[in-house]
């Protein structure tokens, strides 16, 4: 499989005519400014890509800038519990927390507002984020650094810029980045689990 170029990815998104929600960012005035990531919502098949590398893991499922609360509420509806999702926005804040209750949902999935960089992530086995390519690489440092070993990290988009990857779902702006956290070794390494697809080049991949 050819990797997508991020940098045209990134153009691509770049061209994309922003939504309402893409343009209220109240938050960012907290926040410096390398460090702030625009909204832009995933779409049905971002959701199930992400889905396809997570379902069926234990352990608590966090999204870090979980916007209008999408792929949380997916989270939780095909098992993966508890779900949380941390976002800055508290307008994205207030719709994740319509739609959870429209769903039916609003007692079992948590979306907190919260500074994505200021979340412990020490507890969390599986997180997905979506975020500019500017952030990723103090990204894979706060990863690294918290999250537990057995870990699952799923990138959407864009890839994270030094870590191999274990299994790789989707094409162009769709494609989605699965990592996982390995004792005594580097991030991503490892062979890797089950429902993987092939990533030519990476040792221990192997077609889901």
């Amino acid at each position: 499989m050819e990797q997508d170029d991020p940098a045209e990815a990134l153009t691509e998104l770049r061209e994309r005519r922003p939504g309402a929600w893409e343009l209220l960012q109240p938050g960012f005035r907290r926040v410096p400014l390398r460090l702030q990531v625009p909204y832009v919502g995933a779409s049905a098949r971002q959701v199930e890509h992400v889905l396809s590398l997570l379902r069926g893991r234990p352990g608590k499922m966090v999204d870090l800038g979980s916007g209008d609360g999408r792929i949380v509420l997916a989270a939780h509806r095909c098992g993966l519990r508890p779900a949380v999702g941390y976002e800055l926005n508290p307008w994205l804040v207030g719709l994740a927390r319509l739609h959870a209750w429209r769903a039916g949902c609003a007692d079992s999935v948590c979306y907190r507002r919260e500074d994505l960089w200021k979340v412990n992530l020490r507890d969390c086995h599986n997180v997905s984020v979506f975020l500019a390519p500017s952030v990723l690489p103090l990204l894979e440092d706060k990863l690294q650094a918290e999250l537990p070993t057995g870990a699952r990290v799923v990138s959407g988009r864009f890839p994270l810029p030094t870590w191999q990857p274990v299994a790789v779902v989707g094409e162009g702006l769709d494609r989605v980045w699965a990592y996982d956290i390995h004792r005594g070794g580097p991030v991503g390494q490892a062979a890797s689990g089950p429902g993987s697809a092939s990533v030519p080049g990476v040792p221990g991949s192997h077609a889901g």
